[in-house]
């Protein structure tokens, strides 16, 4: 076939094998690292969304402005309708 006995092709079937999996390997601790920093970073986000929140709510209190939704103060905020 090509020019390698029974026993030679059984090695290079199992040394590809064996390279192959030491691949995945890598892939699958790569792909886990990315994985881990990607949930970490949004982790950090939402906290900084909270911080953000609450800085907000404070300065609306300091200014004495209620907890009111945005889309009640905002005329902007008025569903568009497809006469518009």
């Amino acid at each position: 076939m090509d020019g390698q006995e029974p026993g030679e092709q059984r090695q290079s079937a199992a040394d590809m094998t064996v390279f192959v999996q030491n691949l995945l390997g890598q892939m699958q601790s790569r792909f886990q690292t990315m994985s881990d920093s990607i949930v970490q970073k949004i982790d950090e986000m939402g906290s900084r969304i909270d911080e953000l929140e609450q800085s907000i709510n404070n300065l609306k209190a300091e200014m004495g402005v209620e907890n009111e939704p945005a889309t009640e103060k905002s005329p902007s905020a008025e569903p568009i309708t497809k006469d518009q």
